[in-house]
């Protein structure tokens, strides 16, 4: 690649549109150029001259601008750049996008482009979750569409949930990323298994929280990305596995090559779970939640003007790991278990490997000040029959990986 690097950014409307501007800023400092198209939607959050002021290059805004088309017709500014990113990528871009509509300038340049294209999509967790949003984004990253995020945590509608766009800095890295590799988007292919030490093992993950209905709008939950146990499938396909994924719902595309079973629930888990055994390896990375309302209410809860909130009784979730851990037949030759803690970590750690019958007991601190959930890092100890292992903290793609190569090889032993 030849020149100054350039990105053409495509800033979608949405609140996280402000973010935008700290990605510019991260941009120019990085000497990497910045084109600006600014949907109708996003002037409603972000102004075109404080998107040209910090890019130092014009804001394109509108599709039928015979000056535009004069000086760079959408065709051309949708080819002169190294990537396409779109931050924020609202649920209707990315529909748009996955079903080739083109009725603004920023659809028509993605439509027109044969650049790479990230995505950065924002959204309030009910559109991020729904079925159609989630087949958009399964028909984007098969088109080869690169994507970040995106993040869990509080809407602006007051929500909690996956569906906050990453924050600059992380895009950012998105893009530092790219430029450190392969500047071509992957091709869609029809995933080939792999050769590798668990060729023809099947390896079965949990990842991701359970949600505990309440009443048809609220649910019981716990703050889990589902990053690292989909991290670990895609370790796992490296090394030539038959991956099963259950997930709870999260934020995250879909790796290539696992089979993936959607879930909600503790008890939609440990079903999901039984009908994919018998296995080789079993690896028990959901963050379930503990317990679920005994009967949740079909109607929405409405305060009564009393001022007292409605009594919830709770009923303990079935325990998962244990009850695999506790197999008297098919029980994996290999159960792995996660440990999220807030305190003593490595003493609770050791009393979980006893109690749920687990060969090995990944244990990671994730209290606040740790930024675990939901975060890119993982700091973990590996907690077995006779020893303790401590890790340094990296990156959750890295923790995967090497967890996987001590997997591999344990299960070899145990074979």
């Amino acid at each position: 690649m030849s020149g100054q690097k350039r990105i053409l950014l495509i800033i979608g409307g949405g609140i996280a549109a402000y973010k935008a501007l700290e990605l510019i800023r991260l941009c120019k400092k990085a000497n990497i150029a910045v084109t600006p198209i600014l949907t109708r939607a996003g002037e409603q959050f972000v102004t075109p001259l404080s998107v040209a002021g910090l890019a130092g290059e014009k804001t394109y805004t509108h599709l039928f601008d015979l000056t535009d088309e004069a000086e760079m017709g959408h065709i051309q500014l949708s080819r002169v750049a190294d990537l396409v990113v779109v931050a924020p990528a609202t649920a209707d871009l990315m529909a748009k996008m996955a079903t080739g509509q083109a009725d603004d300038l920023a659809t028509t340049a993605l439509l027109a482009t044969d650049t790479p294209v990230l995505i950065a999509p924002a959204m309030n967790v009910r559109m991020w979750e729904h079925p159609a949003t989630q087949r958009n984004l399964t028909t984007l990253t098969g088109d080869g569409v690169l994507v970040c995020g995106p993040e869990e945590g509080d809407m602006a509608c007051g929500e909690y949930g996956p569906g906050r766009m990453s924050e600059a800095a992380d895009i950012f890295a998105a893009i530092e990323k790219f430029y450190a590799g392969d500047n071509h988007p992957p091709q869609p292919t029809t995933p080939t298994r792999q050769t590798g030490p668990l060729s023809g093992r099947k390896v079965l993950i949990t990842a991701g929280p359970t949600h505990e209905p309440i009443d048809p709008v609220r649910y019981i939950a716990n703050r889990s990305s589902g990053k690292q146990g989909y991290a670990l499938a895609e370790a796992a396909i490296a090394l030539g596995a038959e991956v099963a994924l259950v997930s709870g719902p999260v934020g995250l595309p879909i790796p290539q090559g696992v089979e993936l079973i959607n879930i909600e629930t503790a008890r939609d888990m440990l079903k999901a779970v039984q009908g994919e055994l018998p296995c080789d390896m079993a690896i028990f990375c959901a963050a379930v939640a503990d317990w679920r309302t005994e009967d949740n209410a079909q109607q929405k809860m409405k305060k009564d003007g009393s001022g007292q909130p409605p009594a919830l009784k709770l009923a303990e979730n079935p325990d998962i790991l244990k009850s695999v851990g506790h197999l008297k037949n098919h029980r994996p030759a290999l159960v792995v278990g996660f440990a999220a803690e807030t305190e003593n970590v490595i003493e609770n750690a050791r009393k979980k490997l006893i109690a749920k019958n687990a060969d090995i007991i990944i244990a990671n601190d994730v209290s606040d000040e740790g930024g675990v959930m939901g975060g890119r890092d993982n700091t973990v100890h590996l907690v077995g029959p006779d020893n303790v292992e401590h890790w340094e903290k990296m990156p959750k793609q890295d923790v995967a990986v090497r967890l996987m190569d001590r997997f591999s090889d344990m299960l070899a032993k145990s074979s």
